[in-house]
């Protein structure tokens, strides 16, 4: 049984052992997702078909919550509010906020879009109501459509007939295009809000010399240039039909998308310096951070997952007069010593855990109020597992 209290919770202990399991359980429960992985699949333990995490929340009144997540390997991630219903996971993201800080952060900048969709996943999903419900629709259109054009395709190489199939394309193109459209709308409302914050945030990281600025690249650009842009994204499908059906592929769509960083007004993946990227890498989660308490009206659990060792002293110190301010922390390092010296934090040594198909996670304590309202892997030696206050079982 570990409990996590109020302010800094260091988990240390060799590599392997779970630290990133734990703080990684609390990610999922917040956000519905992982930062390292766009599939929930690689979170159950190999050979295992499902995941629960159980956390039990207390709110600053001694209110306690117990919101418990099941992943599964196959069908809908479920949930559960104090033993109630069965919910959707979606049901219950937002309710436990968190931001999580890591070493793969520099990606957000230096790497390929897929980095940068899944921070905006997370984002949306705890700020846009409807959002995740919106992106599974989404993801699941997309599949059918993408196996019709597989299917035309080999249907034209072996002279099969092609109306029924083109018939069917022409539903799920609509339907690709209505989800899509609103996907895009909603990521294009969430990158407006972090774009200010993220600027000023980064000015006041590396000085006033430097500018910065986020903006969205959809691939959809048309919902940015027209109030009803289903014709034109209609008429742009049209003319790359050719190359879909030769390809079996979507060829456009919000799982396409980008963000664009840029450093004094040129690409900052390409020519940024490493300690400007992990800057702008910090200044992009800090004003998530920002953003999620101003408009939930709580504030995020902040996790430093093995970050210390990926920063300098400076940005070091940067993170850290940062998490200081915050009600509630978990950080993980290797060794004790690898982060400065918290004199009440509250030290966590994983390797006196309980075996871990069975670990009671902590109470996060200390959430300023409470809100009502998807390859198999091996991770870290261990199961994903749970978080926060948290029971984690897996089955």
């Amino acid at each position: 049984m570990v409990d996590f209290v109020p302010g800094v919770n260091i988990l240390f202990g060799k590599n392997g052992l779970g630290k990133t399991n734990l703080v990684e359980a609390v990610e999922v429960l917040s956000t519905g997702s992982s930062h390292r992985t766009s599939s929930t699949l690689p979170l159950i333990e190999r050979g295992q078909t499902t995941a629960t995490i159980r956390a039990n929340v207390a709110d600053d009144a001694g209110q306690t919550t117990t919101y418990e997540a099941s992943i599964h390997a196959r069908g809908a991630n479920r949930a559960r509010i104090n033993s109630g219903s069965s919910l959707y996971l979606r049901d219950i993201i937002g309710k436990i906020p968190s931001v999580s800080f890591t070493p793969e952060d520099q990606r957000l900048v230096s790497g390929d879009p897929g980095a940068r969709r899944v921070m905006m996943n997370q984002a949306a999903a705890l700020l846009e109501p409807g959002y995740m419900q919106t992106l599974q629709q989404f993801t699941r259109i997309a599949k059918q459509r993408a196996t019709l054009l597989k299917q035309l395709n080999a249907n034209a190489n072996n002279g099969q007939p092609m109306d029924a199939v083109l018939s069917g394309l022409e539903i799920w193109t609509g339907q690709f295009i209505e989800a899509g459209v609103a996907l895009t709308r909603m990521r294009a409302h969430v990158i407006g809000l972090l774009a200010e914050p993220f600027a000023a945030i980064y000015a006041d990281l590396a000085g006033a010399g430097e500018q910065v600025t986020l903006t969205y690249a959809p691939s959809f650009d048309e919902v940015l240039m027209f109030d009803d842009p289903h014709p034109q994204i209609s008429e742009h499908f049209q003319r790359i039909y050719p190359g879909e059906m030769a390809r079996g592929v979507n060829l456009i769509g919000p799982q396409r998308d980008d963000m664009n960083l840029e450093l004094t007004g040129i690409p900052a993946r390409e020519f940024a310096s490493n300690g400007e990227m992990w800057t702008m890498a910090l200044a992009l989660k800090m004003a998530l951070f920002e953003i999620v308490r101003d408009r939930l009206g709580l504030q995020p659990i902040v996790i430093l997952d093995d970050v210390f060792a990926q920063l300098d002293d400076s940005r070091r110190t940067q993170i850290l007069d940062f998490a200081r301010k915050q009600d509630q922390v978990l950080i993980t390092v290797a060794a004790e010593g690898d982060v400065p010296d918290y004199e009440s934090a509250h030290r966590i040594d994983v390797s006196t855990l309980a075996e871990p198909a069975s670990v009671i996670l902590p109470t996060l304590g200390n959430l300023s109020d409470s809100r009502e309202n998807e390859s198999l892997g091996k991770y870290d030696g261990k199961p994903a597992v749970d978080s926060a206050s948290v029971e984690r079982k897996v089955s």
